[in-house]
């Protein structure tokens, strides 16, 4: 089983829903990189349960960094963070452990796994419980970039085919964290908000697509043939559990378009540097950035797990069976993945980083990481939850 990203940041996630703790190793990490664990747990509130319009399981999500640290800065070695699971009740899951539950790994991992080894208490390893290790490292990830520059926002763009097609700019995007939906603004959140409301009292779930925008980026990160940061970036988020597309620029409004509307002009900007007039690629060309904005998208399935039955098959007597699953599961499960889609393109950008020397890989100067803590602070001021 892989557990690993990345080939200079490379993040490894480790844990189950119902383990003692989950975690994450990140390895790479240049000596001298500020890191706190408050730094971790800000960025974990963003795709916390408990809270209103998403799942109700009660964890605290409390980091707690137990190497690679001295001082308050990175030493260059791996650093591990672990977060106990507090809240797992596992008593909930009983009826899955005969009853597959449709839309879910659970028939996968008992073809591959065998159901002897089946850990079924809240999907085991496939749970979503996993991607809090991901924006752990999303969360090292964006401090890095921050040395550059770059910063990464996301925001939730629509929900069940409702939603906009407007423009968002960066500073819109970041603004969805102000907003308990994640929506770019509050007439998106009131509307979103009423509508996974009713989702609620319904006992169904619905899909959803999150836009991911990276600001300030270099150009030329990427390679021509195989190491493309867009099959990077796509298969960082198709790796995100309930994550059933992706797309960058125009996607898939692009098959339906004449080249003549496709085209995007060469013009100089007021700097004197070329760019595309309108972005229309999503910053990226020949899978090597443009220097303009990253613009990619995730759509993420309706949430499989819902009170209203659904045909499966009893592993106990082969015969024809019904589950309804009662639980505590998001209505839109991309409410929370905007966090996680943020986290993942930030990883990809800073490991593209480090690669082609745009950040350093041994060791960050202690005037440059203080330049950086001081706009990390700014952040984490602006948004505090």
């Amino acid at each position: 089983m892989v557990s690993s990203m990345g080939r200079h940041l490379v993040l490894t996630t480790f844990g189950e829903s119902a383990s003692k703790y989950v975690g994450a190793v990140i390895d790479g990490i240049p000596a001298g990189l500020p890191l706190s664990q408050e730094d971790l747990r800000f960025e974990l509130g963003f795709r916390r349960t408990g809270r209103k319009l998403v799942s109700g399981r009660r964890e605290e999500d409390n980091p707690d960094i137990v190497s690679g640290t001295y001082n308050g800065y990175t030493t260059g070695s791996p650093v591990t963070v672990m977060v106990r699971n507090s809240d797992p009740q596992p008593l909930l899951y009983r009826d899955v452990s005969h009853l597959p539950r449709p839309g879910h790994a659970d028939l996968s991992f008992i073809k591959k796994y065998g159901r002897e080894n089946w850990d079924y208490v809240g999907g085991g390893r496939s749970s979503a419980r996993e991607t809090l290790s991901r924006v752990i490292g999303g969360a090292v990830a964006k401090k890095l970039l921050m040395l550059a520059g770059t910063q990464v926002a996301a925001y939730l763009k629509s929900i069940g085919g409702r939603g906009d097609n407007d423009t968002v700019t960066f500073s819109e995007a970041m603004g969805s964290k102000r907003f308990p939906t994640r929506a770019r603004n509050s007439e998106w959140d009131a509307e979103f908000s009423e509508i996974i409301s009713r989702l609620f009292s319904e006992g169904d779930s619905a899909g959803g697509i999150v836009e991911v925008l990276a600001s300030g980026v270099f150009p030329g990160m990427g390679d021509p043939v195989f190491w493309k940061i867009k099959s990077a970036l796509a298969s960082a988020i198709m790796s995100v559990p309930a994550a059933t597309g992706f797309e960058y620029g125009l996607g898939f409004r692009s098959a339906g378009m004449k080249g003549s509307e496709a085209s995007d002009s060469i013009v100089r900007d007021s700097s004197g540097d070329l760019r595309t007039e309108r972005n229309l690629s999503g910053g990226i060309l020949g899978g090597i950035t443009t220097g303009s904005d990253i613009v990619v998208r995730c759509a993420f399935k309706p949430t499989s797990s819902i009170r209203k039955p659904a045909k499966t098959v009893d592993l106990d007597t082969m015969e024809p069976g019904s589950i309804s699953v009662i639980g505590r599961h998001d209505p839109v499960v991309a409410v929370r993945g905007v966090a996680v889609a943020e986290a993942m393109v930030a990883l990809v950008l800073a490991d593209f980083y480090l690669y082609e020397g745009i950040l350093p890989s041994s060791r960050i100067s202690r005037a440059a990481a203080a330049e950086m803590e001081e706009k990390w602070k700014a952040y984490m001021k602006e948004y505090a939850q």
